[in-house]
């Protein structure tokens, strides 16, 4: 229009013009024309917008209340208006319908529904320029959903792994039969840097590592571990999957890809009343499990090809890239990750005492006197690493010399779990004693008890519970005393003479 405008104020304005102009816009020259003289009366160049109801606050908030059901939002806005007569008019269902689709986003739609995970899926995420190898590195942890036997019980284990952000190359990996601690970050970290087998020659020092605000990553150990070789180790803000999506999709992958196809799989398909097809599936042992991520993992390095690099494999593009290394001396490395308590100790005939226990090794022999420093890596007591204490030279491991037999660890810990198992059957059989149970109603009553007691059943109870509490709960009877104590003499009272008692 401003173009038609200003060929009309020169006088320069043609049916060819408006003709081309109809012809490019897919419009009639009538409508052109139309429009043409719209703008010279009332001096407006677009579209006259007609009224229409809109979405407001209020009615936001009714969609987070009835969880986006917006029939449900229109019947309570027709109660208010029968409550309230000077309310504005209600508008229809299909016009408060259209009013959601138009004023509010699928995302907004979504969470107003479902919370802020649904309304996140519908928000674009930008994508990391591409790095060389061992720019930046991704940890995490990943619950199996397997159910694995660990000597004799069900578990679902843990993996701790690290992925090269560049290649998708695992760079090292950590399994443990529990919830993850530092340490396994910390072994894991170590078959990374080391570039030992089976992720070899994967691995090196990083420039970054890139981890979620777990305390197992952000800990001081690794911290300082890690801070030892000038390795940045980044927590990103919680709850932001998006943030490490390498490593997030090395988990997707794992599951849809391996974990699926294996015995006891919790996410497979149910059955009705949420059962499994075979629930008694026998279980595939810890070992074996692991030894089977392993060569998962070994595949995935080795042989597939992840569509960010252009067919080939995660070593295949990792040896591509001719981007230097930077390994770590093994001399270094005997320091990684391990805890020193800064005191100083003596090799004594017994080896080295350290918190009341002695460890041995064959290389002390000879070397009685000596003072050395003790560091060990976390909740790892069976070794410790032992260094000279003036020098700071790594002389060597040492054993737990008293270490109890792996038959002896099991029976202790299978004693501990039969106390736990009772005291567990003892707490529900006395929380069944307190139960109440009341009946269901089907109209609007005070609660009644389902079963009731006899009178004579209560008092029964009473009369017991009665000689088995003392008067006073602050107060233990006493027993019989000893028969070594003194007693004090009873006096009879005095008998009355023979002239009283006549009296009487």
């Amino acid at each position: 229009m401003p173009r038609l405008l200003d060929l009309d104020g020169r006088g320069e304005l043609t049916a060819a013009h408006v003709r081309l102009v109809a012809q490019a816009l897919g419009k009639s020259e009538r409508t052109v024309w139309r429009w043409l003289a719209a703008a010279r009366r009332d001096g407006r160049l677009a579209r006259m917008e007609t009224s229409h109801f809109t979405v407001t606050a209020d009615i936001r908030r009714l969609l987070a209340f009835w969880g986006g059901d917006v029939s449900r939002v229109h019947a309570e806005l027709m109660e208010q208006a029968g409550r309230d007569p000077d309310a504005t008019a209600v508008p229809s269902l299909s016009t408060l319908h259209r009013a959601v689709r138009r004023d509010l986003t699928l995302g907004e739609r979504a969470g107003l529904k479902s919370g802020e995970a649904a309304r996140r899926a519908h928000d674009v995420f930008g994508q990391r320029p591409p790095t060389h190898r061992n720019a930046v590195w991704e940890g995490d942890h990943k619950r199996v959903p397997v159910e694995v036997d660990v000597e004799g019980e069900l578990a679902t284990p843990w993996v701790t792994w690290f992925i090269d952000c560049a290649t998708k190359a695992v760079t090292g990996i950590a399994v443990t039969a529990h919830a993850p601690s530092q340490d396994a970050v910390l072994a894991s970290l170590q078959i990374a840097i080391t570039r030992s087998e089976p992720f070899g020659p994967v691995g090196g020092l990083p420039g970054q590592i890139r981890v979620d605000r777990g305390k197992e990553f952000l800990c001081a150990t690794v911290s300082a571990a890690m801070g030892a070789f000038a390795v940045p180790v980044t927590g990103l803000p919680a709850y932001s999957p998006y943030l490490k999506g390498t490593i997030e999709a090395l988990n997707d992958a794992v599951e849809e890809m391996f974990l699926v196809s294996l015995p006891r799989y919790t996410g497979r398909q149910k059955l009705t009343g949420g059962r499994l097809a075979d629930a008694d599936a026998p279980p595939l042992g810890y070992e074996a499990f692991v030894g089977l991520l392993l060569d998962w993992v070994a595949w995935w390095n080795t042989r597939h090809h992840p569509d960010a690099l252009n067919g080939k494999t995660p070593l295949e593009a990792w040896q591509a890239d001719p981007t230097p290394l930077t390994d770590v001396p093994a001399g270094q490395l005997a320091t990684f990750a391990l805890e020193d308590d800064g005191r100083t100790y003596t090799i004594s005939t017994s080896g080295v005492r350290w918190r009341r226990r002695s460890y041995l090794t064959p290389w002390m022999n000879g070397r009685t006197g000596t003072k050395v420093s003790v560091r060990r890596l976390p909740h790892h007591d069976d070794t410790i690493e032992v260094f000279d204490a003036a020098t700071g030279r790594h002389l060597g491991s040492a054993f737990l010399a008293a270490a109890a037999s792996r038959e002896q660890i099991r029976a202790v810990q299978a004693a501990r779990t039969a106390a736990a198992r009772r005291l567990t059957a003892d707490l529900k059989a006395a929380e069944k004693l307190r139960r109440r149970r009341f009946e269901a109603p089907t109209t609007a009553a005070p609660p009644r008890l389902l079963t009731s007691s006899t009178s004579a059943q209560a008092e029964d109870e009473l009369s017991a519970a009665a000689q088995t509490t003392p008067a006073r709960p602050d107060l233990v009877p006493h027993g019989p005393a000893p028969a070594t104590w003194a007693r004090p003499r009873t006096t009879r009272p005095p008998t009355p003479d023979k002239d009283q008692a006549d009296d009487h």
